[in-house]
Parts: structure tokens; sequence; C-alpha cells
């Protein structure tokens, strides 16, 4: 593809150059998907107020984000497996992050471990912590971020029992994927990837694997993820991880008005109205949909961010106008990831960031901290 112009683009390129039981992953949502599409169709019916005759020069996005310096409110949302879109997958979209001066957040389920990422990168990164039945492990691995100087911990609270996702069972989804006849075929048409693949140490969850108390390999470690998260995670829990972690604090997974409060009387730094990009539960609300109620009820206490079905920088904007002071992109920059490696990631934030100063100028603003949902027509939203 000679000239790359949106996500969409990165998108193909992504589906033609990885295998696609690690496409299907990152490109799908649970049962019938029908959040997972709401997502993304909820933002498009969100209409823009064109401006015209004012001053466009000297435009910002700049901003912050629990106190961190931004170029944009986006942040790269943390993705399981990331490192099975392309070799060394969170390594190259940190580094990628780092540069363009957003965040970059590490999942737990994260193919290079904390130290690969913290080894590579100069600047502090986030951690995105799943609670696992294990409570030694969750303090080992909260250490273990420390240690790496990691800035955030983001807290996932909507992951206690897992969705089922048809095309990962379908696919026969592991890391690394197992050489069926099908998978080996598929991978055979990815020469790109197999090279990438073939040249990095890194191919199972190496935050895992000889740190969790008797998983020492593949085989180990696939019976005791099926066991480990936790269905009784409540918020006492939540007021010990937060005295362990002793920094910022970020909540992902908000929908629901009640829980946004009790967030907020958490002592958390910010909350993340999320439905985890709809691979959870299907039928639920959108993320966007679910914001507005959520800022009114608790934006003046704690900072509140969103993440599922950004595509643009159109999207991050429509977020802002309704009260998002952060979003997270996580498919976007999977794209990206997929089609070029760290290239990819950087073309994925330039995209964004790109639509974003565009479209703040035709709807009047230079600067994005005078944007409100003045900037949308009344009955979009």
């Amino acid at each position: 593809m000679a000239i790359i112009t949106s996500i969409e683009d990165l998108r193909v390129l992504h589906q033609k150059r990885t295998p696609k039981m690690f496409y299907d992953y990152a490109d799908s949502g649970s049962w019938t998907e029908s959040t997972y599409r709401a997502n993304e169709s909820d933002f498009q019916k969100i209409k823009f107020r064109q401006r015209v005759a004012v001053d466009m020069k000297n435009r910002s996005t700049k901003t912050t984000m629990v106190g961190q310096e931004v170029a944009m409110p986006v942040a790269l949302a943390p993705t399981g497996l990331t490192g099975m879109q392309c070799a060394d997958g969170e390594i190259l979209a940190a580094k990628a992050a780092e540069k363009f001066g957003v965040p970059f957040c590490l999942s737990t389920m994260s193919i290079c471990s904390i130290e690969d990422v913290a080894e590579h990168t100069t600047k502090p990164f986030w951690f995105q912590l799943y609670v696992m039945k294990d409570r030694g492990f969750i303090e080992r691995l909260i250490e273990r971020a420390k240690a790496a100087k990691c800035s955030a911990l983001v807290l996932t609270l909507d992951l206690q029992i897992l969705g089922q996702r048809h095309k990962d069972l379908k696919n026969g989804l592991s890391a690394p994927p197992k050489l069926t006849i099908a998978n080996m075929i598929n991978m055979a048409t990815k020469p790109r990837w197999c090279m990438g693949m073939a040249m990095t140490p890194r191919r199972t969850f190496r935050n895992i694997v000889g740190h969790a108390t008797g998983v020492g390999n593949m085989s180990s470690l696939s019976s005791w993820t099926a066991e480990q998260f936790d269905p009784g995670l409540s918020w006492a829990d939540v007021e010990w991880i937060k005295k362990l972690w002793g920094g910022k604090l970020i909540i992902k997974g908000i929908l629901d008005e009640g829980d946004a409060r009790l967030a907020a009387n958490s002592g958390a730094d910010a909350l993340i109205v999320s439905n985890h990009g709809g691979r959870q539960l299907d039928g639920a609300i959108s993320s966007i949909q679910a914001l507005p109620g959520i800022v009114d009820a608790v934006g003046k206490d704690i900072e509140v961010w969103m993440d599922g079905g950004i595509r643009s920088g159109q999207d991050v904007l429509k977020a802002w106008a309704l009260g998002a002071r952060g979003t997270m992109i996580g498919r976007p920059f999977l794209y990206g990831l997929g089609a070029m490696g760290e290239a990819g990631v950087t073309k994925c934030l330039e995209i964004i960031h790109n639509e974003l100063d565009i479209t703040m100028a035709f709807t009047g603003h230079r600067d994005i901290h005078n944007v409100t949902k003045e900037i949308l027509y009344p009955g979009t939203f």
C-alpha cells in the first residue's frame, strides 16, 4: 500500500501480514460482537458544528493525563498478546509512544516482560494489572513494576471471568501458536511475521512464565491462567492494591455510574469508561454512550477517560467534548504494529493527531482545553 491515509488502511495491511489467529484476536468481540460494533458505530452518530472565519493559527492538542504531559489526550491501551502481532511488539509500541509523547501501558498478559520494555525505553511507562488468585504473584508483579519505575498502575476490573470470543476458540488461539497443519499453512503466507518471530526469544507470556509459582513452561502456563483470574475480586482488593502500589492508580472497566462513584471514593487518580473493547459482556452499552453520565456523576471528583471504538482523531475530540480528559487506543495501534512494526504505531499516532488537530480547527478552536460539547450538534449525542 503506497499511501496510508487512515487507521482503516493500517487494518487492511495488518490483516494481510499477521497470522489469522492473532489478527482475529485483535479484531473481534465476544458472542455476537454487538457491543464491539456499537463502540465504533455510536461515535459515527455524533456530529460536529463547523465554524468559519475564526483564527486557526498556533493550535495545541497538548494536555496532561494523571499529571503527565502528553502530546494529545491519547494513551496506548494495555493489550494482551501484543508481541504476537509483531515480534517484540510491546517494545516497539512503547518506543513509538515515547518518541511521540504519549503514554504506553503494558499488559499483564504481554509477550515482552516488564523488564524487557524497561530495558528498551528511557522514560517511565504504565503497567496494567489483572488480579489473580495467587496474591503472592500479584505482590511480586507490583514490586517488579516499581523496580522498572512504572509511573502508573492501571487496574482492570472487568475481567474477573473471561468473555467467550468465538474466533479465538475456532482458531485455537495460543502463544506461541500450535503447529497444526492449518496454522502452518496460514503462517507460510506471512513471511515477514515468521522471520521476525524466528529472530526473537520472546514468544510466550514473559510476565508470568518463570515468575508464577509452578509455571515454568507453556503447558503449565495454560492450566495456571485458566484457574487464576479471580471471580471474587472486590473493592477491598482495590484498597489493598492501592496501598501496595502507593503511586498513581487508574481503574479500568467502568460502565455504571454507581461503580464510577465507588472508583472515585477508592482514591484512584483516574477511571476509564470501558467495556473491554466489546470483548466481555456482549450487549453492554458502548463506552461513548456511557461516558456523559459518568462524567456528570463523578467528573469533578476524579479524572475520567474512556476507551473502546476510537478509530480516528475525530473520535478523540468527540470523547473530549463529552468530558473525557483522556482516551486509550488499542486496536488502532495494533493495526499499525501488525502492518509495519514500530513505524506503523508511529503512523497510527500521526494519523490520529492530524485528524484531531484539523477537526479542532474546523470547529473553531485552537486549544483543546477550550473544547466543550458546544462543538457537537444537540440530539446527536
